[in-house]
């Protein structure tokens, strides 16, 4: 999972991730194939072939010691701050890193398609954005989110995010000023955005745990187009969690927003 790969510039993958999800307690540490979560996760990223380095950045919390001691166990650089302030442990971690370029992902996507981060990265890089995603708007799955920033774009929103929203998610406050950033979007050929892959609910662990079953290969990644062929012949398999809202901790957020602004 170390191997430097080549670059003009250091692009570094930081995974955020913490135990303390109140909709699925321990979910980093759940098996999907025999292995955590969480090594998934790092697992399907290894196959990119544009990061040079990967990260995981955690909480000081008691509780995401586990992940640190694993995190260790294999070799992989973590980082370790504020719980709630992500936003401030993020650029920490960038900054500790002296990263050019980052990639956000999240330990909830264990189907994460590093075929796609790599596109991603080629289209910040080629037209020199300031970020570039595949969710502004949202075409892929959801539980395929990639971020592309560079590091002053990070900078800038640290310290200009005011709102809880801007430090408890990293990047909308790049999102919300268009005006100040250069920003790019990564579609998807077919609009996917109605499929939920990623693990937030009981109810996704046991779809990303079938899904895993019948397609995990030892050698290999999980690939989107793969998936896409498994779920073309067991499209049922989705009933299980499609009742579930995209990015509910992030719409969360905005209403504590409201709710603070008219305290």
């Amino acid at each position: 999972m170390e191997e430097m790969k080549t670059s003009e510039k250091k692009i570094v993958c930081i995974v955020q991730a913490r135990m303390s999800s109140s909709r699925l307690p321990e979910k980093m540490m759940k098996p999907l194939a025999g292995k955590p979560n969480l090594e998934q996760v790092f697992r399907q990223l290894s196959f990119s072939k544009k990061i040079n380095e990967y990260i995981l950045a955690t909480s000081v919390d008691l509780t995401d010691d586990i992940l640190f001691q694993w995190a260790k166990g294999f070799n992989i650089k973590c980082f370790r701050g504020s719980l709630d302030d992500v936003l401030d442990r993020f650029y920490q971690a960038a900054k500790n890193s002296k990263a050019d370029i980052l990639i956000r992902v999240t330990g909830d996507c264990p189907l994460i398609d590093p075929k796609i981060i790599d596109n991603v990265i080629d289209l910040h890089l080629i037209n020199k954005f300031d970020y570039t995603s595949n969710v502004d708007p949202p075409t892929f799955p959801d539980g395929y989110d990639v971020e592309v920033f560079n590091f002053e774009s990070l900078e800038k929103a640290w310290k200009n995010a005011n709102l809880n929203s801007e430090r408890e998610h990293v990047t909308p406050y790049i999102r919300n000023h268009k005006e100040i950033f250069n920003i790019g979007n990564y579609e998807s050929d077919k609009n996917l955005e109605h499929i939920r892959l990623t693990l937030d609910n009981e109810e996704d662990y046991e779809l990303i745990s079938l899904i895993y079953e019948k397609l995990y290969d030892e050698k290999s990644y999980i690939s989107l187009d793969k998936l896409l062929n498994f779920l073309s012949e067991n499209s049922k398999v989705l009933d299980v969690n499609k009742h579930i809202q995209r990015n509910l901790g992030y719409t969360k957020s905005l209403e504590l927003d409201k709710k603070l602004k008219n305290e």
